[in-house]
Parts: C-alpha cells; structure tokens; sequence
C-alpha cells in the first residue's frame, strides 16, 4: 500500500469511509457509465446486513444488463449479453428493488432513470426527485450528501500519477468544489475513485490529482467490462426525422444531440450530407424538403458539406459524435479566450499563423501594442509564438536574437513575423462533453485515440456545457450558431413539450439537461432548439398520436416553444401565434388523427373554423414514407444501400437478428390477438430445413421434452409467418 489514500481492498475502503463519516450514509455517485460498482456493491452489503447503518444513494440512469422475460429469449440472449457485458458487476441494489426485497434502511433515489424501466416500481416513483441536471449537485449537496463516489481512469505522466474523471467529470468539478465547502463547515464527507483500466483517459477539465480524492480503490481484480449500451436500430421514420433536423444545422455551428435511434438517425443523414451530397439531395427532392421548408433551410440550416465543420457542445458526448469527427464534420475547434475566438468568428484571423493574422490581434486588441509579460504568455499559449522564445523588459529573445516588443514600431512588427511565429493555434477544443455512454467499439476507439486528438476533447462539468452561466461572454463566441437537438415524448398543439412523465404522475425518465438547452438555445441569439418527436407510439397494438391538443404534464412549456420534427416535417413555433403553432403542428402529425385534433382546436376557438389542413399534409401515412424511400425513378434507396436499420453496426449476428425481429412480431401479434396457441398445431408438418440455423443457435434443433418441443414450434412458426424462412 503505497499512502492512507490508496486502497487493494473494497471492504477495507467502505470501513474507512463509515469510520469517517459516521453511520449513516448519505452516497451520490455518477450518472450511468461513472458507477464505481465494486465500491457501492461492497457498501450495500454492509449496510445490508447491519441495521445500525442508514445508507441513501442519489444518482441517476443507473445501468442494469437486459433481463430475458421467457426461456426462448434467455437462450437467445444468453451470448449476447456475455458478449456485451462480460464481467460487468451488476449493481445489487437494483437486484433487489427489482425484486421488492430492499431493506428497510436504504432508499435509492434517481434524477433519471431509464426511460420507462421504472413505471410499476413505487420505491423509485416515491423518491424520484426532478431537478434539472444544472441544479442536481445543488440538490444534492442540500440533502446532505457526506460520500461521493466514482469510477476513474489513471494515467502516469513521467514520475507523477494523474486521474481523469473520464465519463463523469461532474463528482470532481462542482460536487467535489461544493463537498470541500461543506467539509470546511464541518460536514464530514469522504470523496471515493475506483480505479478502472477499461475507462478511457479523458483529458480537458476532468484531469485530476490524488489529493482530489480521499479514498482510492485500485485492484486489478475490479477491472470489470464497461457497460456496452447495445445500439439501436433505426427505423424510416427515424431516418427521416434525421433527415428534416440535419438541414437545420448550419455549417460552422455548433451542436448537441442525444443518445439513441432518432440521434444516430441524425448523424447518419449528416454524414450523407457531408459525403454523398448528391444522394442526399435526391432524397431531399424525393420528399419535397427544399420546396417546402427552403426559406427557414436557407436562414437557419444549410444543405451543403461541411466546410468550416461543427464544434459539439453537449451534455451527452454520444458514440455519433465520435462519428461525425472522423468523417472530418466535427473539427471547428474552439479557444477559452473570448477575444481569440470572437476573431476567429468573424474571420478576422485563422487557426493558421500569418503576418496578417497577427497584425489583425494587433489591431483589434489581443495584446497591446507595447508587449507586456501578460501579452507574450498568452502569445506563446496559444501558439502565435514560438515555445521557445523568451521575454524579458521588453524584448523577445530568440536564441541570440533580441526584438523590442512595441509594435508601434513598424520594423518590430517585421523582425516579430521573421522569427517569432508559429503554424498553428494552440490548445483548441472541438467538443466539451460532460458525459458519455456507448458501445464497447466507442470505448476501444476512445483507448486507442491517440493523445493529441484525445485532448480536442475537454470533458467538464453540466455547470459549463448546459448554460451559459459563468464565462458566458466566452459561451456565447463559442457556441455560435447553436443547434440544440434534443427528443420528445409528445408535442401539445399550444407548443409544449412532454419528455419526462405521464399525466398521472408517473416518472418515465427525468428532465436531465433538456430544459438547460431550450432556455439557452432561447439565450443565444442565434441558437435554436429542435425537438424530435415521432409522430406515433403503439401501445397494446393500438396506434396512438403523439402530438396531443393538451396534456397533464409537460417538460418544456409552451413559451419556449421553438422547432419540432416529426417525420413528416418541421413545425417552426418560434414566435408564432396560437393558431400558426396549431396549424403548423397539425401538418406534421399523422393524418389519422388529424381531422380529430382539428375538431378540438375549431371546440376551443383557437382556430379559424372553416380552416382546413392543406391538401399536400393530408396523406401522413407511414406506408407512404414507405413507399417514397423504398422506390424512386433509378430504384430503391434501402436496396441501394442507404438507410441501413443499424447504420453504425450491429452487436447482433445475421441470425440473432432474425430470430429476435422474428419472436418481437410474434409477441406483438400474440398481444393484438392476430394469433393464438392453436395456430401452431396446425402451422406447419414438419420442422422446415431452413430452420435449422436458427434452432441451432438456441439449442433447440433436437428438443428433449415437452417444453422444449412447444419453444420450438413457436420459433418454427414465428420465422414463418414473418417470411423469414
């Protein structure tokens, strides 16, 4: 054991901790991928078994592997979690609050959770707290927070150790800052790291020393798999809500997205935009999009490559971004000096080092034109000069060189651009993140990055990358052209948003950061918020409208209403009247429930009453969008290729696909009552040949008894009636 701080055991760690900050204990630790798992499982257990203890545990998203609900999905997905999550130490506390066995004297309570895993569950229902993630280390710090845990990453640089708070920089920023104020006023509070060599070392404001933390539990023992989030797949109206919100961003911008289908969706339709112009806009054509949204295209978006490229500035440094920055569309790089990056905004310098460009921060005021020692360090910072130039009164020394440094002299500034130059700026950063979650390839190529593009990537606190409070003269020269892209649940016809709840008070996810960019998309004056919403869910086998005339509850209220896409297009609300906003809604919901919503809107006189949906809204029918993207004059362009349902891989083998696309409709038409048990006895003769690969894989080619024979038929009958065999 090298120091006090150090730890090789967890159990040891946790009696530490409880000997220093008492009996009960009050734990916050990261939202999703930050858990130190190993740490928290060794404290549940303890208090677990000794009532004396009092354990609460503040945190958010809290990961768990997918639980198989039969036997014929555990064979499948047997593998394939094994595959996905390894070792990966489930969390025991959410083992036994799924199964309602959690001891009387732990309370978990989460800002967010997944969305909808926590419907039926009342403990997390009863002690959800909402709160905007800028106010969540607030929130917590005021219900008496005394433990902060969190994974972390180490690296040694030469003879000195650094820890990189990777995924989640939150509990060493704000938290930590806002826990030592509290220890200082005598709160005992003790800050955790759990050492995982499998997290990536990410650089920016998340790069830490070991005196950040109190306790450190490193063993190689605890070097779990990270948590692999399975990719999605992405469907047509996915792509083409991608589509509609990838012409709104503008080149040179700046962006933030989500995780899941609708932002992959987002990233792919960039990409083609980027890297196949003109397919992407055939497709634009193919669906009228110029035609019809043109004019707010052209004011706000673009539909051109991205020349000058994007700059991410995101709560959720998503696996696309990762994406966008390899195909070359992420790479505007931002500085943290205002004057530099107001500069660079308005063209009046380059990223590239020129005579002009540096008579340009003469002339507008970057330095002085009498040099001061203040002057040269942020010129040498930054990259204008030489690293090894020197400055002493009033001379810049290069070798046996010496130039006066008053640039009122024209000569100085001559012998300056001789010398003293340098290529490039320095110390730009192409995307601030405050955390991330992704696949198991996002986390190899977040390893493997090599160090001076891993340093383009500055994670940092939800206090920097969600609003612009403190340095927002700095925020807002950086965050130009912001284009906030978030998703909803459902849209109202005043404009309001739901995303995080059901009108009876149930908690499907949480608020987290979506609040914090429509305010400040609001802010920017050239910012804008996009909520993407699909325009339908299905529940019970019953097609229901996501765009609704009121609702019970919403997320993001009617008077920060701004931009919403559906699949059947863009609903620009920012600062229209109640009857625009109803009209342009109604355009983009599906016509099933058009003529309805219609009618409720003429009921409550927010409407003309002889108003009429134009003719060309008329026909929003998924098997139209079908239609439009399977077939067009030169052929197909799925058959072509484009719209892929996994665009960014697969984590499923051809056959697991199948299967499970396979049994996922026939659950589906089992519940709409399309088929019944008696189907299979009368379904096929003989198990078909072509089954055989896929009974094969769940081991059920050659069933030994009566379960097993029934499993087999219903695989049988499912990869018929599908057409897959």
């Amino acid at each position: 054991m090298k120091n006090k701080v150090l730890y090789e055991n967890s159990q040891k760690c946790v009696d530490d901790v409880i000997d220093k900050v008492g009996k009960k204990i009050i734990l916050g630790i990261p939202l999703g991928l930050g858990k130190p798992n190993n740490f928290v499982n060794q404290l549940y257990e303890k208090v677990k078994n000794n009532p004396e203890l009092d354990l609460q545990i503040l945190t958010a998203l809290t990961l768990e592997k997918p639980i198989p609900e039969s036997e014929i999905e555990n064979r499948l997905m047997g593998p394939i979690l094994e595959r996905l999550f390894g070792d990966f130490p489930d969390l025991e506390y959410l083992i036994d609050l799924r199964k309602n066995r959690l001891p009387s004297n732990v309370t978990i309570t989460e800002f967010y959770t997944k969305a909808g895993s926590f419907l039926k569950q009342p403990h997390v229902q009863h002690n959800y707290i909402s709160s905007n993630y800028t106010h969540v280390c607030r929130d917590i710090i005021n219900a008496g927070i005394n433990v902060a845990g969190q994974l972390i990453a180490k690296k040694d640089f030469g003879n000195k150790t650094l820890y990189s708070a990777s995924c989640n920089a939150d509990t060493t920023l704000e938290l930590g800052r806002r826990m030592r104020q509290e220890q200082e006023k005598g709160r005992k509070i003790a800050i955790v790291g759990q050492v995982n060599d499998n997290l990536p070392f990410m650089y920016g404001d998340a790069v830490v020393e070991q005196d950040n933390f109190d306790f450190i539990l490193d063993n190689p023992e605890y070097n779990f798999k990270l948590f692999g989030s399975p990719r999605q797949p992405v469907s047509t109206a996915d792509y083409l809500i991608g589509l509609y919100a990838g012409t709104l961003i503008k080149d040179g911008g700046t962006l933030q997205i989500g995780i899941g289908a609708l932002g992959d969706a987002l990233v792919y339709n960039l990409i083609q935009r980027h890297e196949k112009n003109d397919v992407y806009r055939s497709v634009l054509n193919r669906f009228n999009i110029d035609e019809e949204y043109g004019s707010l295209i052209n004011s706000i978006g673009g539909t051109d490559s991205f020349d000058k490229g994007l700059y991410g500035s995101t709560e959720m440094f998503v696996e696309g971004f990762l994406h966008l920055y390899k195909r070359g569309i992420i790479k505007r790089r931002v500085y943290d000096n205002y004057k530099i990056q107001k500069l660079l905004n308005e063209d009046k310098i380059s990223e590239k080092i020129t005579p002009s460009s540096f008579v340009s921060m003469l002339d507008n005021g970057l330095i002085n034109k009498k040099l001061s020692d203040k002057d040269f360090d942020l010129l040498q910072k930054y990259g204008v000069f030489k690293e090894e130039l020197k400055f002493e009164d009033g001379y810049i020394i290069n070798g046996l060189k010496t130039i006066k440094a008053d640039f009122t002299n024209e000569d100085n500034i001559s012998k300056v651009v001789d010398n003293c130059l340098s290529d490039h700026l320095k110390h730009g950063v192409i995307l601030h993140g405050s955390f991330f979650i992704g696949s198991s390839d996002f986390y190899e190529d977040l390893r493997n990055f090599p160090e001076d593009e891993a340093r383009l990537i500055n994670m940092t606190g939800v206090d920097y990358v969600n609003q612009l409070y403190g340095s927002e003269e700095l925020k807002r020269v950086q965050r130009k052209d912001a284009r906030f892209i978030n998703t909803g649940m459902k849209a109202t016809l005043s404009g309001a948003i739901v995303s995080d709840g059901l009108d009876n008070g149930l908690v499907v996810s949480g608020v987290g950061g979506q609040y914090n960019f429509v305010t400040m998309a609001h802010a920017l004056e050239d910012g804008r918020s996009i909520i993407m919403i699909k325009s339908t869910r299905t529940k019970d086998a019953k097609v229901i409208s996501n765009i609704l005339f009121n609702y019970g509850h919403i997320t993001i209220p009617r008077h920060l209403r701004d931009i919403v896409v559906t699949e059947y297009g863009i609903a620009d609300l920012y600062g229209r009247s109640d009857k625009q906003i109803i009209a342009s809604l109604l355009n983009i919901t599906d016509s099933r429930f058009q003529k309805k919503l219609l009618k409720k809107a003429k009921k409550a006189k927010k409407i003309e009453p002889d108003y009429k949906i134009p003719d060309r809204f008329r026909s929003n029918y998924p098997q139209k969008l079908e239609e439009k993207i399977d077939s067009y004059k030169k052929g197909s362009y799925k058959k072509d290729g484009l719209f892929p349902i996994f665009p960014f891989g697969c984590d499923l083998t051809k056959e697991e696909l199948i299967i499970a696309g396979s049994l996922k409709q026939f659950k589906h038409n089992m519940k709409a009552k399309k088929i019944s048990y008696k189907h299979l006895k009368t379904a096929y003769k003989e198990v078909p040949s072509q089954a055989g690969l896929y009974l094969e894989r769940l081991k059920l080619d050659t069933p030994c008894s009566i379960k097993e024979k029934i499993m087999q038929k219903i695989v049988v009958y499912a990869l018929l009636s599908g057409g897959k065999i």
